[in-house]
């Protein structure tokens, strides 16, 4: 009788399995990525950036063949690619590849790497023994000249502010009307050119387009850190994947993709001069 009763579990324990797997991933069915198709070094539509590679990897873990449902990464991103039907009533993607740890719109993953905010400073211009973001704001009182790119998104403003620096600022628009403006690659080949000296980038963007850029102009990139007195300016971000609140088990499944591939995808991420810091230990999320 009892061996009936395990025998029974188990079966019934591998047709729930197979129920959770088709649900979370229909045989079939692609890898559906939500992807901005102009956001190097994140995602083109060329395949070239980061995220790009990563569903590569993945759809290739899972047998799957890769889709993308592109839409410009702006105000309205997710309800247009996560949370969009098409007109079969399918979603139109099912997974973005980096957000915010905790990002509310969505369920995300575990962080599967960090990043922070760096102070991009062109060298051979006067300002190569800047050694510390503090030090700028001494050279520049001292009468050395710094034109600083300040976009009005992201923590740059608050930074020069309080760094004594907004006489230097040379305002730049955050989201361009033009999907296919890149307002951080804008920013760092104005910086190359000479347009501006200085500017406060994120990790991946500054990092991908020193490299890119590196024919043009040498750069001093030093990492922004969080300062405990100031907390409504936080630099350093935990990035996560996101899916749809409630999909517990495709939730799952990224989360195993990403454990197990951690080498091959900070592989990739270092191949692409991505700047990574440590991931910090993240308060558990409740996901309905």
């Amino acid at each position: 009788m009892l061996s009936r009763v395990v025998a029974s579990v188990a079966v019934l324990a591998v047709i729930t399995a197979n129920v959770a797997s088709a649900e979370e991933t229909p045989a079939g069915e692609p890898l559906k990525v939500c992807a901005d198709p102009y956001m190097l070094p994140f995602s083109n539509e060329a395949g070239a950036g980061y995220e790009n590679k990563i569903a590569e990897l993945f759809a290739t873990k899972l047998g799957k063949t890769l889709e993308y449902e592109w839409f410009p990464q702006r105000q309205g991103f997710i309800r247009n690619t996560l949370r969009a039907e098409d007109d079969d009533g399918k979603f139109k993607c099912d997974l973005v590849m980096s957000v915010p740890d905790h990002f509310e719109l969505a369920a995300t993953t575990e962080p599967y790497y960090a990043s922070t905010y760096y102070l991009v400073i062109a060298k051979g211009r006067g300002l190569d023994d800047v050694s510390t973001p503090e030090m700028l704001g001494k050279v520049v009182a001292d009468g050395r000249p710094a034109k600083i790119a300040v976009a009005d998104q992201g923590p740059g403003q608050l930074w020069v502010f309080r760094n004594n620096l907004m006489g230097n600022m040379v305002p730049y628009v955050g989201q361009s009307g033009d999907p296919k403006v890149n307002p951080g690659e804008t920013i760092m080949r104005d910086i190359a050119s000479g347009t501006v000296d200085v500017s406060v980038v994120w990790g991946p963007t500054a990092g991908y387009y020193a490299g890119v850029l590196a024919k043009e102009a040498q750069f001093i990139l030093l990492p922004l850190r969080n300062d405990p007195e100031y907390p409504d300016m936080p630099l350093e971000y935990n990035m996560s994947m996101a899916v749809r609140h409630g999909e517990k088990e495709w939730l799952a499944t990224v989360n195993n993709l990403l454990r197990e591939n951690a080498a091959d995808i900070e592989k990739i991420m270092k191949g692409l001069n991505i700047p990574l810091i440590p991931v910090t230990k993240r308060a558990e999320q409740d996901d309905d």
